[in-house]
């Protein structure tokens, strides 16, 4: 069975390829992105509108395959921007119909674990799912994945690149925000000297994070007068204390729930920073920190299509009239059946 994926719940247009044997046949991608400013839903809807004919056709092209050799058609159902989820679901639907295809909605962030475990040596881990809007310390018990820890307020992507966009930079901002740190690092360490490191606030509320305190002060730092914190302090300082945030309670969620194998998804696990410091708790604990490639972290159509997949083989179904998108439905509201 060849199923073909679709993402659309942000910034990426996705079409990913593969079979139930977890063979990757392609996993195309197209970036909404910016030079200055954020992401703005009806453009990147417009965006998405605009290109997905262009990757659908490269995916299948690389694939060697026609839309006659696909038997299911998965995309993301939830969660995400309604703007953009709502592109990939009419385009499911559309295919779906003309090629007489079976469909399936999926939970974006379920999808995110599950290629996680197919391309890692992760068998039972605690899940850290870092991206733009979601920030969440994830683990299965009692035949769902429950949130045990996860951001009050913003998800740790949408507070890098907020606090990116606000010092001018473009979007995505996380990616920006890690090269500002190593040049501050690298100052320091030309000189011999310990890296400095400014004093942020740190909020950690038993299993949960907040980030708007801590992007409150680093506003406040960056147009202050009487200090003149550089861009890259600011980064470097930025960066070690969110993240050693995050590690602290996947650290108590590996130790609540006796696992010892923490594995790392979403657009931010990208960053080489979090997965250092993660494979420093782990290795503390004489546990295992895995993470993934770069094109299976960030959003992709290939884990909404082998999550599709395997909901498929289980007995799942969507009728093409119930294809709709479910924008705020939460990852342990999903009963994991499969």
């Amino acid at each position: 069975m060849i199923c073909l994926g679709i993402e659309s719940t942000a910034h990426t247009f996705g079409i990913g390829i593969i079979d139930d044997s977890g063979k990757k046949y392609a996993n195309e991608r197209v970036l909404f992105s910016t030079k200055e400013g954020g992401l703005i839903p009806s453009k990147v809807a417009d965006h998405h509108v605009e290109k997905f004919r262009d990757i659908i056709n490269s995916a299948l092209e690389k694939a060697n395959l026609t839309l006659a050799d696909i038997n299911l058609i998965s995309y993301s159902q939830s969660p995400g921007i309604g703007n953009c989820l709502r592109i990939g679901a009419a385009v499911a639907r559309s295919l779906a119909l003309l090629y007489n295809i079976p469909l399936i909605g999926v939970n974006h962030c379920i999808a995110h674990l599950e290629i996680g475990k197919l391309m890692s040596k992760a068998k039972d881990p605690v899940f850290l799912y870092a991206s733009g809007a979601n920030t969440q310390v994830i683990a299965y018990e009692g035949g769902k994945y429950r949130v045990f820890g996860e951001t009050l307020d913003n998800g740790v992507g949408n507070f890098l690149d907020g606090f990116a966009r606000y010092i001018g930079l473009g979007f995505p901002g996380g990616p920006k925000i890690y090269e500002l740190s190593l040049k501050h690092k690298e100052k320091f360490e030309k000189l011999n000297k310990p890296v400095e490191l400014i004093e942020l606030p740190y909020v950690v509320k038993g299993m949960d994070v907040s980030f708007g305190g801590l992007s409150t002060n680093l506003k406040q730092k960056f147009d202050s007068k009487k200090d003149s914190f550089s861009k890259e302090a600011l980064a470097f300082s930025l960066q070690e204390t969110a993240f050693a945030m995050l590690v602290e309670v996947s650290e108590r969620a590996m130790a609540h729930c006796n696992k010892s194998e923490l594995l790392l998804g979403g657009g931010v696990a990208c960053n080489i920073r979090l997965k250092e410091m993660c494979k420093i708790m782990a290795k503390e604990r004489g546990a295992e920190s895995y993470d993934l490639p770069i094109e299976v972290n960030i959003d992709n159509g290939l884990m909404i299509a082998w999550l599709g997949v395997l909901m498929h083989k289980a007995g799942g179904e969507t009728k093409v009239e119930d294809a709709d998108i479910k924008p705020y439905l939460r990852t342990d509201d999903v009963d994991v059946y499969w």
